[in-house]
């Protein structure tokens, strides 16, 4: 089913991992890859456009919401069955790609997510923490339980890529993508993904800065979405 996955990639000023990403994804069969270029500052665009994917770039960073975006509508045009959005961090194993795909093959799942709290095996404490929060804080605005809100690994059946809509711009998109199951009554399914951790990747990640102002950017969606 491989020919029918397109994977999506955002990626700001990741250079130093983009490649051996994209590689990766390739030597496992998937070769339909829409890379996001960010606004990036470094040679992220340059490598990715000698790796024979389709690139897209922004001329201003947008966020992780504004280029899952504009991934996951160039990723239609190429009419899927279905559409993945991956890391371009090094953090995300393709081995796991398949175990996303699955249910949505089957008719399972319009929507998998790949949770690293099922097994978080080698992931630090804090970043448990982190994420346990992130978790409870997308439940009580959206009303949507998960183990892993702040995955960046998912598949989404055509359909269900069709009809998401979300206001974030920045991490807070994650959540909102959640949101958007629920709210189209969508089919959601969570697989263990294995999650690997470098010094590079750990320091990609969210600050407590950084989530507090996602956590203040949620409320303010949330308050959008009520019409208040």
């Amino acid at each position: 089913m491989n020919d029918q996955v397109v994977v999506v990639i955002p990626a700001y000023n990741e250079a130093h991992t983009i490649v051996e990403v994209v590689r990766g994804l390739k030597l496992k069969g998937f070769d339909r890859i829409v890379v996001v270029d960010d606004g990036s500052s470094d040679q992220t665009g340059e490598f990715v456009r000698q790796q024979g994917v389709v690139l897209i770039s922004h001329l201003v960073n947008r966020g992780v919401g504004g280029a899952l975006g504009t991934g996951i509508n160039a990723a239609l045009r190429f009419s899927p069955k279905v559409i993945v959005t991956f890391d371009a961090d090094g953090q995300h194993d393709p081995d796991d790609v398949p175990r996303l795909i699955e249910p949505i093959e089957k008719g399972e799942a319009d929507m998998v997510n790949g949770s690293r709290l099922l097994n978080p095996e080698g992931m630090p404490w804090y970043r448990q923490v982190a994420n346990r929060i992130a978790n409870l804080v997308t439940y009580v605005l959206f009303g949507v339980w998960t183990t892993d809100s702040q995955s960046g690994l998912r598949a989404f059946s055509r359909d269900a890529a069709t009809r998401l809509q979300f206001m974030s711009s920045g991490m807070g998109a994650n959540s909102e993508i959640l949101a958007e199951i629920v709210r189209n009554n969508l089919r959601f399914k969570e697989v263990p993904v294995k999650a690997i951790y470098t010094s590079y990747s750990l320091s990609k990640g969210q600050s407590l800065d950084v989530g507090l102002r996602t956590m203040v950017k949620l409320i303010l969606v949330k308050v959008r979405r009520l019409g208040l």
